[in-house]
């Protein structure tokens, strides 16, 4: 029997927290109100009996008493199921989002493999041309530097698409996280010096804000450092010189949250269902290949997270990495 493959894993752990959102979940998050459900019917009952026992006053005044608390707890009761119905409709959506990234990373890895073999191909043909070029132009003494620039832009072209499948092969990789105690800090300042030197550049401000006791967390470090990296990286992007960029984190006791944001140009509204959808991309032709936030959610989901965007157009962009403290 062959193992269980990590997205089905991912898949069956989103299921479960969709089981969660209209059962445990409601019940520890609302059990006093759930009680009082529970024991109004009864309280009910006897006001009726006690009714039937007053005088016409007094019964009027249980009816009305009687008719206002059912009428609240009934308003209450339809509230939460709202809020729980709503909560398992943002699961529904982000359980198909997984579906949906992982067929499309079988169907990448497939497509990869076979792009690749030509690709080394031409790269190897455009080095056997130059060669020959080189000992030609020596026998001739001709000049052959158009030649020479075309296949200098072959060659640049072969290597772009080599970037590409080697992105896609990522992208449908799938493997285990290797759980270790990670300092979050730490690793989040790691990343943004490596940020800082062109956010200096542009003249952007990359500002770190981190709790002095943010406890250590059990996840995969060098998934996590990618993931921080992409995300800096694409807000400094998104702004223009002057810009502001700020790193945040806090913690409660399910999740570590840190946040990423910044007050570039923001993401269009019509844009924001598409933007973990591999190579979608609002860079103009030529900057970006549309991998990096694909590969950030499955990256994200592999350590059993969740990766959301709250955005403004205009005002600016926040990328927040959701990371259970306890797997």
């Amino acid at each position: 029997m062959s193992a269980p493959r990590p997205e089905a894993n991912h898949i069956g752990g989103a299921r479960k927290l969709l089981s969660k959102a209209t059962g445990a979940r409601v019940w520890k998050e609302q059990r006093l109100v759930l009680w009082l459900h529970f024991l109004l019917p009864p309280v009910l009952a006897a006001l009726v009996v006690a009714a039937t026992f007053a005088t016409p006053p007094l019964a009027a005044l249980l009816a009305g008493a009687v008719l206002f608390l059912a009428a609240c707890s009934a308003r209450g009761l339809m509230s939460r199921l709202s809020r729980a119905e709503e909560a398992k409709n943002l699961l529904t959506a982000q359980l198909i989002q997984s579906q949906k990234l992982a067929a499309v990373g079988e169907l990448s890895a497939g497509i990869a493999h076979e792009i690749n073999n030509p690709i080394a191909i031409i790269a190897q043909e455009t080095e056997w041309a130059a060669h020959l070029l080189s000992d030609a132009e020596k026998a001739s003494g001709a000049d052959f530097a158009e030649v020479r620039d075309s296949l200098r832009e072959i060659r640049s072209q072969v290597d772009r698409c080599k970037n590409i499948t080697h992105k896609l092969l990522d992208f449908a990789r799938k493997r285990e996280p290797v759980l270790q105690e990670v300092d979050v800090a730490r690793l989040v300042d790691d990343m943004a010096r490596l940020v800082d030197k062109e956010a200096s550049y542009k003249n952007v401000t990359l500002t770190r804000t981190l709790p002095e006791n943010l406890p250590r967390l059990r996840t995969d470090a060098p998934l996590l450092r990618q993931v921080v990296l992409n995300l800096m990286t694409n807000a400094l992007h998104a702004v223009d010189k002057g810009g502001l960029i700020e790193v945040t984190a806090q913690v409660d006791e399910e999740f570590m949250n840190i946040h990423i944001k910044d007050n570039g140009h923001g993401i269009d509204p019509k844009d924001m269902d598409k933007i973990f959808n591999p190579f979608f991309t609002t860079k103009p032709p030529g900057q970006g290949t549309g991998l990096g936030l694909s590969l950030c959610h499955n990256m994200v989901s592999g350590m059993a997270g969740q990766i959301c965007v709250e955005s403004q157009l205009g005002k600016g962009t926040t990328f927040t990495i959701r990371l259970p403290r306890k797997v």
